[in-house]
């Protein structure tokens, strides 16, 4: 009988062990970078992933799809299929999609909000500037503008995007005169569950543990001193971890104050990576499956690349885009001017 026990007892132990191993973050050294449609007219700032399908949407008004099992055997650009020639003259900055129902959002006034080519939502406030969208669940969706009327533009479905309301003032916390968002890379929203960070130009939080019921701001270190600076791109990686990259656009290089962690669900945020590479980045996007060690910041000075959950970055390409999305651990899609591209990340 002791013999049985002691058997058991060293096969619980090997098996604890083996469930107590480290995880060791990768090395990439490289990136691979396919063109899978190329325009001179296009300008891509918005794309998602998701249900077997790349969606982009430029600011010619015009929405590309592609289906990932067609990647195989593609020739260059074919399998992009341009869905809404009717939507020409709109600038889309932001785009979701839940199940088959695609959404885009035009900057600008008046803001145009279209579900599947059908106008949902319009807005002709003079200072109308929507910047980002996301959905929480099929029914449940969010997007986030500029100020107008003393605080943050938000407008919120619950009906799975047939109709949109927009948030009192009074359910807001107050902003700051111009606060706003950056669209540049439709990444200034990050959703796990049901909570929700959105990212402003004065490098605030606002955070929402209910799905956009009710609200608190968070304070971050980030340079926000000229109307050029602030948090342009943020992502989370669980409840807990998220990071966030901004920068001037006009001064790419300025790296002093531009990346910035929480590792407490965004009510405190340090400075990472201070006075070190990369300057200014439009996106940052963690890398799926890989514990939260591994993150790709990307922007029109190129591609930087993580293991260290930020404290650290290594240039490994001169390629210019405005955002990206991952497919998995080494395959994402990159957006910016002229194209979309399919990049491989290689240790």
């Amino acid at each position: 009988m002791n013999k049985y026990i002691y058997i058991v007892f060293t096969i619980l132990i090997f098996v604890g062990c083996k469930k107590e191993e480290k995880f060791v973050p990768r090395t990439i050294s490289s990136v691979e970078i396919k063109h899978v449609l190329e325009d001179s007219l296009l300008n891509v700032r918005a794309l998602e992933i998701n249900e077997n399908r790349v969606v982009a949407a430029s600011s010619n008004g015009k929405i590309y799809r592609s289906i990932l099992s067609y990647m195989k055997d593609f020739e260059e650009g074919r399998y992009f299929e341009n869905l809404e020639d009717s939507l020409n003259n709109n600038n889309f900055r932001s785009l979701a999609f839940q199940g088959d129902k695609t959404f885009t959002l035009s900057i600008g006034t008046p803001a145009k909000l279209f579900y599947d080519g059908s106008l949902v939502y319009y807005e002709n406030h003079p200072k109308a500037f929507y910047d980002s969208m996301d959905f929480w669940n099929d029914n449940e969706g969010i997007a986030i503008g500029d100020s107008t009327d003393g605080c943050l533009s938000v407008i919120i479905t619950r009906d799975g995007g047939e109709t949109w309301t927009k948030l009192s003032c009074d359910d807001l916390p107050k902003g700051i005169e111009n606060e706003g968002a950056f669209a540049a890379s439709d990444t200034n929203i990050a959703i796990v569950g049901d909570k929700t960070w959105v990212a402003t130009t004065e490098g605030r939080i606002y955070y929402s543990g209910d799905k956009g019921k009710t609200w608190e701001i968070y304070n971050t270190p980030i340079m926000k001193d000229k109307d050029t600076e602030g948090i342009y791109s943020m992502d989370f990686y669980d409840e807990l971890s998220g990071f966030a990259i901004g920068g001037d656009y006009t001064k790419p290089d300025d790296n002093f104050a531009n990346k910035i962690r929480t590792t407490d669900g965004g009510k405190t945020w340090n400075l990472v990576a201070k006075n070190e590479n990369p300057g200014y980045r439009s996106c940052v996007q963690y890398i799926p499956n890989r514990k939260g060690n591994e993150l790709v910041a990307i922007g029109f000075k190129g591609i930087d690349y993580s293991n260290d959950s930020g404290t650290s970055w290594k240039h490994i390409s001169d390629e210019g885009f405005y955002t990206i999305r991952f497919l998995n651990d080494s395959v994402a899609f990159a957006a910016g001017n002229g194209r979309v591209s399919k990049l491989t990340f290689r240790e």
